[in-house]
């Protein structure tokens, strides 16, 4: 991702392009390969603030030096000196919580020291703002309990300073020093912030969308909502569904002549393929096993034309395969389909899938395992649905585990008038 950004800045502002490579370089520094994305997110903001408040840190100190106050310009230097040995010392160690604490520290104190030696906050052009980067880096990058520690030591400190308010003796800085200094220690404080919130609702987004993209390849978008609404047992009746099974003619003596790396490749060119049929139809892949292929219709969401979609997207399955190679194997399958009433809903809660149970889905299952290699085999339910739009060969009846003698009939494609 950050990668992608910095390709893309060359096009932007010089500032972008700067923020930008700040971050993609800060993505190196301590990271091990054993990080979260959390954890390496957390480091990466880390070091780019750290580091990317030395500049500002060393003009401060310049600025402060030149002015004639050398007390105040010592405590942004001490920040100058000491951050860059502690990002490598960071960078060696890779300690997160011990880089994290001293770095937070130094973004707390430091700033206070400053308005103090300054004469108070009107006089120091109240350069304590910069100590509000602790508790929002914190945020960013600790727990909850640890930021509020954070938050309580800022406002403590600036209990302790209203205190000491009328003690403290003003440098005599001029006014316009002051006032520019104001603008300078405010709209620089709102723009690293900005940067920081910007980058960080940026990432949580892209994360955000990539959960959401692996979440919807698993479950149908309805009851994926569904489940992050609430924890709840997700189960529904529909009266009326079609189910469709399709495995590999001939799968196990040739999966005994392939290497293991070879038959997946073979079995995710295939499902690849067939992936991009149910998406273009409409329809519910619900899983694979093996070399099993299964998709339904007319579940979650209900469609009258349930049965002739999925018999069209059997005759598409199959036209695919004769058309190509897989793996440089050309495969034949066999394709049962069946309609019924079923039971759908999401099972287990650790490694959870969606999955449809019932008598219509056995009888899809035996209606492909029954069948012959190139053949499109559905029972009576699903050819009294479809034998006004399709072609069908009836195949006399045959014996199903399970069940009494059942007739069966062949798809042969879409009758000619409806072509």
């Amino acid at each position: 991702m950050v990668q992608q950004l910095v390709t893309r800045a060359p096009q932007e502002g010089w500032a972008a392009n700067a923020v930008r490579r700040l971050l993609a370089w800060a993505g190196s520094v301590g990271t091990d390969p054993s990080d979260s994305t959390e954890t390496a997110l957390q480091k990466r903001l880390m070091v780019a603030l750290s580091v990317g408040l030395l500049p500002l840190t060393f003009l401060w100190s310049a600025i402060y030096l030149v002015a004639g106050v050398p007390v105040s310009a010592a405590i942004p230097a001490i920040y100058t000196a000491v951050a860059p040995f502690n990002t490598l010392l960071f960078s060696w160690t890779r300690n997160l919580g011990f880089y994290r604490f001293t770095q937070l520290l130094m973004f707390l104190v430091l700033p206070w020291l400053l308005m103090m030696s300054l004469g108070g906050f009107r006089e120091s052009s109240v350069v304590v703002i910069w100590a509000a980067l602790c508790p929002l880096a914190s945020l960013l990058i600790e727990d909850l309990r640890d930021t509020l520690l954070w938050i309580l030591g800022f406002v403590v400190l600036l209990a302790v300073s209203a205190i000491l308010q009328p003690y403290l003796v003003p440098p005599g800085l001029p006014e316009a020093f002051v006032n520019w200094f104001f603008v300078l220690n405010v709209g620089a404080v709102i723009a690293i912030a900005f940067v920081l919130l910007y980058y960080f609702v940026g990432q949580r987004n892209f994360f955000q969308e990539r959960s959401e993209m692996l979440l919807h390849n698993i479950l149908p978008k309805e009851i994926s909502e569904a489940l992050k609404a609430e924890h709840k047992t997700i189960a529904a009746q529909h009266d009326s569904a079609s189910i469709l099974f399709a495995d590999v003619v001939g799968f196990t003596p040739m999966a005994a002549t392939m290497t293991p790396l070879a038959l997946v490749e073979l079995l995710d060119e295939v499902f690849l393929c067939f992936d991009g049929l149910v998406e273009k139809h409409g329809l519910e892949k619900i899983k694979t096993i093996g070399d099993c292929y299964m998709v339904a219709s007319g579940v979650p969401r209900p469609r009258p034309d349930h049965a002739t979609v999925l018999v069209q997207l059997a005759l598409d399955m199959r036209q695919a395969v004769s058309e190509r190679s897989f793996g440089g194997r050309k495969l034949a399958f066999r394709i049962g389909i069946n309609s019924g009433p079923v039971v759908a809903g999401v099972i287990g809660r650790k490694k959870f899938i969606y999955d449809l149970w019932g008598e219509a889905v056995n009888l899809a299952s035996r209606m492909e395992s029954h069948g012959l290699g190139g053949a499109i085999q559905i029972a009576r339910n699903t050819y009294d649905l479809v034998a006004d739009d399709y072609q069908c060969e009836a195949r006399g009846t045959i014996d199903v585990k399970g069940a009494d003698r059942m007739e069966i009939w062949h798809v042969k494609g879409r009758r000619a008038a409806d072509s």
